[in-house]
């Protein structure tokens, strides 16, 4: 039995989506999640101030007894694998996961990749892609106003603003027929529900969260390091009550652990 929690950290509100997966997945692990809402949207940072926010944000989910880590961020995981593969815990992003995912689809049809502005600007999604589905047609586009919506609580598929925005970055996904998209930001899964009412419910969607918890799950039994309490300790650098009133929402429960505001991290432009 390996009682230290499995860390994760998100910019914010998107981790949660991934937190979900693995309270299924593995319900008896503590977890011990790390919100960085002050510092949301990773989407507009530069690739070196990326980097420096995975280290720290690493470095302070180990400080606080992390096995294992998910970077539940496609930002991050996009921008910055080299600093995840060097860390001395284990660290899983949400790129390959999802990638490997993606790759699983059948058919010859294109292949679509929402993320952040970041994550698209890398081309780290559309290289792994080629890779593994040369001869697919690989359509891959930032939606830059998605996480702010989010984050601003716009998140229900009635909403005007997220109908407004699904249509606009995703019609030339659509139009070009893909079979499949990957929603490579972890906040994407929060308006899963308007992206398939736009793109069809024959378009399969590719969770990155929930492929990360499954790779992150493999990893724990492959190597014995499963156990826990189901106890959960959360920090964010932002609200401690508003991320609580919102991750009640979209958890449907009451969080079961502690939130503690913690003071915005500096980071070089």
């Amino acid at each position: 039995m390996d009682n230290r929690p499995i860390g994760l950290f998100d910019s914010g509100l998107g981790g949660l989506t991934a937190l979900s997966a693995l309270h299924s997945l593995l319900p008896a692990e503590n977890i011990v999640y790390f919100a960085d809402s002050g510092r949301v949207p990773y989407g507009a940072k530069t690739p070196k101030q990326l980097r420096k926010m995975a280290q720290q944000d690493i470095e302070l989910l180990s400080a606080r007894g992390a096995k294992a880590i998910i970077a539940a961020c496609g930002t991050i995981s996009s921008n910055a694998a080299d600093v995840l593969e060097k860390s001395d815990i284990p660290v899983i992003g949400v790129l390959k996961p999802g990638v490997e995912r993606m790759a699983e689809t059948g058919g010859a049809a294109p292949l679509g990749v929402i993320a952040t502005a970041a994550s698209i600007a890398s081309g780290s999604f559309e290289r792994e892609l080629k890779k593994r589905c040369p001869q697919r047609e690989i359509i891959a586009r930032a939606c830059p106003d998605f996480v702010m919506l989010i984050e601003g609580g716009h998140r229900e598929a009635s909403d005007p603003l997220v109908k407004e925005a699904v249509e606009k970055y995703l019609r030339d996904i659509k139009a070009a027929g893909a079979s499949a998209v990957l929603l490579g930001c972890t906040h994407y899964g929060i308006i899963g529900e308007a992206i398939r009412d736009y793109l069809g419910a024959e378009v399969e969607l590719v969770s990155a969260s929930e492929c990360a918890a499954e790779a992150m799950r493999d990893y724990l039994v492959k190597n014995g390091m499963c156990g826990g309490s189901s106890r959960d300790e959360f920090y964010t650098s932002a609200s401690a009550e508003s991320f609580a009133a919102t991750a009640r929402i979209l958890l449907g429960r009451e969080l079961r652990g502690s939130i503690t505001e913690l003071p915005v991290m500096e980071v070089e432009a």
